[in-house]
């Protein structure tokens, strides 16, 4: 028996024994009327992307959305899938199943999405992308056996098998090709046994060879365990097109053909355009209703209304509407996965798991800010080094405790592509029902924890004890504490802010400035007390970056006296002034600063980061 028949038995059985929607459970999936319009940005007035588009496909066919570029396609695509149609839209219609019309949960567990562009993790490997997406999918029903042998056979099927130990690639360390990116995205949903699978361009990157496996294989998949599957596909080859059951012919966002792929040739002969020989049929259907220039050649719009009216008005058409209304109205009851099968620790801690590998094989997401944080510990130590305690170091120790927590904080911004990365992993596994953003969010927050830790001591090792900061192993380990404290917040600032504004260059510049305002109302640069009203008491209260150089101000000056040198002019008036010292409670009087509130500070740091978490998960 080939790998393929295996696999195909396995997402058979599998899907009996988790419950899936099996046999006759899931007829058809049809939708009917669907309409989106946008308000148009020079008249105002509602604007149609799609009018009124009907279709049905049936359990075990696959259907392909086409027609050329900006007709349609993905936002159709979308919209069947229960996803955004696109940005300030309003859709009309109805999706059904079976002639009824399932909520969003039920319908996540019953679908996946592959999108057009590959949110892959690239230090995963092949093989590890597909183990994952079978622990999140498949938590509870599988052994490890029975994972990692499905996971062989579709390998081996989608051509991935000498890959498969493959890393998928990073910007810094080169992977598979992008046609083996894109099999893997196909093989990846395929795999978690959905009864209703969208595809955006799965050949896209593809040469006509690799196409047609692709295609071919889902087209068996879908045969064999009543799958129904759905993908806008741009030009494909004859081969390739002839395997695809059903057709929707789009041009400017209306329908201008849905029925068998075998007879669309007959459709077009009798509107007199007949197919040539020799002619790939895709090809020649696109140029047909390609509108790109149209005002040049007035001659293409009225042969594509006499396209659109020969479809309105055929038989064809008719057949469809009744085909639609046939399924409405015997319409019968599904039933789906239980949502207790998504247990959250498991998911949990898969996602911990993918999230460790992802961390230590990943140079951008910690090996490279590790090696920036020595760097700069090493350059802060010689800078201010071994600064002596004599009032003429006073000013030096606090400009070194502003540079330690201030600029750590402010390199943070180097987070922001691994987590865009993690992000758009997310958001393609969200859609697809496999978990929520709490899932998400925590696992990303745990996974950061040792790595933050282990740069705030090493850090600290460094800078602290060059720079002479007192000498205590009491206030060496306070002074990690608050260091990693105000990393743990600039981090989780970087999350809220990229979860946001989900742009590389948007995020980065954002949290630049974010960075610098936290600076500038900390306290260091103009001191609270004479800061403007309206900067101190909306964001001096609420930047982390002032409870963390309190912190470090009181743990340096509450236990330290200074010299005031030769001539004994202190510079602070203290109760040791008759010994020619001052005492450093001096200093933090000077600034407004007590001791006894690092509990207190400590708990305001925790929420903020606790806040900017939450405010992440929306």
């Amino acid at each position: 028996m080939s790998s393929q028949e295996t696999f195909l038995i396995d997402v058979e059985q599998k899907a009996i024994s988790d419950g899936h929607l099996v046999n006759e459970s899931v007829r058809n999936f049809l939708w009917q009327g669907i309409t989106v319009t946008v308000k148009d940005h020079k008249t105002g007035e509602p604007k149609a992307i799609l009018s009124n588009i009907d279709g049905i496909v049936e359990a075990g066919q696959i259907c392909a959305l086409m027609g050329p570029s900006g007709c349609g396609k993905t936002t159709l695509l979308n919209v069947l899938a229960h996803r955004d149609a696109t940005r300030g839209s309003k859709v009309d219609g109805v999706t059904l199943i079976n002639g009824n019309q399932p909520s969003a949960g039920e319908f996540r567990q019953m679908s996946s999405y592959v999108e057009q562009e590959d949110a892959l993790i690239g230090s995963l490997t092949v093989k590890e992308t597909m183990h994952f997406a079978t622990r999140l999918a498949h938590k509870n029903t599988l052994t490890k056996t029975e994972r990692m042998r499905r996971i062989d056979d579709l390998l081996d099927s989608f051509g991935l098998w000498n890959q498969a130990d493959s890393i998928v690639g990073t910007p810094i360390c080169k992977g598979i090709s992008g046609g083996q990116k894109r099999r893997l995205s196909v093989a990846s949903q395929l795999i978690t046994a959905p009864k209703i699978l969208f595809l955006d361009e799965p050949t896209s990157g593809l040469d006509s060879a690799a196409s047609w496996e692709v295609i071919s294989f889902v087209k068996e998949v879908a045969k064999r365990n009543n799958l129904i599957v759905i993908a806008s596909i741009h030009q494909p080859s004859t081969s390739t097109f002839q395997l695809f059951d059903r057709l929707l012919l789009l041009s400017r966002g209306k329908s201008h053909y849905f029925g068998s792929v075998t007879g669309v040739g007959r459709h077009f002969k009798t509107l007199g355009l007949p197919m040539p020989i020799h002619t790939n049929p895709a090809e020649f259907i696109l140029d047909l209703m390609n509108t790109d220039f149209a005002t040049r050649h007035g001659g293409i719009q009225d042969r594509l209304q006499k396209i659109q009216t020969g479809w309105n008005t055929s038989q064809k058409s008719t057949q469809l509407y009744l085909q639609i209304s046939a399924a409405i109205n015997q319409a019968t009851h599904f039933s789906t996965l239980k949502s207790s099968n998504r247990n959250f620790p498991i998911v949990l801690m898969a996602l911990i798991h993918r999230s460790f590998i992802k961390s230590y094989r990943d140079v951008v997401a910690y090996g490279i800010r590790i090696a920036m944080y020595t760097g700069l510990a090493i350059m802060m130590g010689t800078v201010w080094l071994r600064l002596s305690t004599e009032q003429r170091n006073i000013q030096p120790f606090i400009n070194a405790i502003f540079f330690g927590s201030a600029f750590m904080s402010f390199m943070a911004v180097a987070y922001v592509p691994s987590f865009l990365e993690d992000r758009a992993t997310f958001v393609k596994e969200r859609a697809n029902g496999l978990y929520g953003a709490s899932a998400f969010m925590l696992s990303n927050f745990i996974i950061g924890l040792p790595y933050l830790f282990l740069i705030s001591v090493i850090f600290s090792m460094i800078a602290y004890w060059l720079s002479n900061f007192r000498p205590t192993a009491t206030a060496f380990f306070a002074w990690v504490m608050w260091l990693f404290l105000d990393l743990l917040a600039a981090e989780s600032l970087v999350v809220l802010i990229s979860s946001i504004f989900p742009v590389f260059v948007v995020s980065l510049a954002l949290t630049a400035f974010a960075n610098g305002l936290w600076m500038s109302v900390g306290g260091f640069l103009v001191p609270p007390e004479t800061l403007n009203v309206f900067w101190r008491y909306v964001f001096h209260y609420i930047d982390y970056q002032s409870y963390v150089f309190q912190g470090m101000m009181v743990n340096e000056f509450s236990g330290r006296t200074y010299s005031c040198g030769a001539g004994c002019h202190c510079m602070y008036q203290t109760e040791l002034e008759s010994e020619c010292k001052i005492s450093g409670l001096g200093v933090l009087d000077q600034y407004g600063y007590k001791t006894g509130r690092t509990g207190e500070w400590v708990g305001i740091l925790l929420a903020i980061v606790l806040v900017y978490r939450l405010l992440g998960l929306g």
